[in-house]
């Protein structure tokens, strides 16, 4: 696992404004204040991915998404609840809570709580952050840091080093409201 130092000095780098990228569950993630639209733009760049798909954003733990799950029923919330943290991704209602650049063309936003210690360690530092699969459109997602390297060389303002989490596949993704799976895991 990183060092301490090592993990201050990724938050530096996302509350500067850069994108990092960072180990995740099953594969190597790409993220950014999701509150900085240029580093957020920066990031869809980097991933050739257009806005209108929207992101994913990953937290410590669930009361760091509070300013969007307070609103909700308490059968949607102790849904969240029981799932996280772990390798569950949901769509979940956002009442225009983030931006567009986040949201896309969506009514809902992708949110999960990590149980990646190092995410965890990251989003304790920084609040939520962005997390999308370090890879071009249209590539595989990074499973190794090289990878990663390949990709996007020197585009990136910084790179958390750590171990997968074990996962063989990134998160399931599921709609809060219908509980329909939109993404096996």
């Amino acid at each position: 696992m990183a060092s301490n130092w090592q993990i201050q000095q990724a938050a530096l780098c996302v509350r500067h404004g850069g994108v990092l990228a960072y180990p995740t569950e099953a594969v190597w993630g790409l993220g950014c204040d999701p509150w900085d639209e240029d580093a957020v733009l920066q990031l869809l760049e980097l991933k050739q991915r257009p806005m209108h798909k929207g992101l994913i954003v990953v937290a410590a733990a669930i009361e760091q998404f509070d300013f969007l799950l307070e609103d909700l029923p308490d059968v949607w919330q102790e849904r969240l609840a029981g799932s996280w943290p772990g390798p569950n991704t949901w769509l979940v209602p956002h009442q225009d809570r983030l931006p567009p650049w986040i949201t896309g063309e969506h009514n809902s936003v992708a949110l999960r709580v990590s149980d990646h210690p190092l995410v965890q360690a990251l989003c304790e530092q920084t609040g939520p952050l962005v997390s999308t699969s370090a890879n071009p459109a249209g590539r595989p997602a990074a499973r190794t840091r090289l990878r990663v390297e390949q990709y996007f060389g020197g585009e990136l303002d910084g790179v958390l080093g750590g171990a997968l989490g074990g996962r063989k596949n990134p998160s399931l993704i599921r709609d809060l409201i219908s509980g329909d799976v939109i993404r096996p895991s």
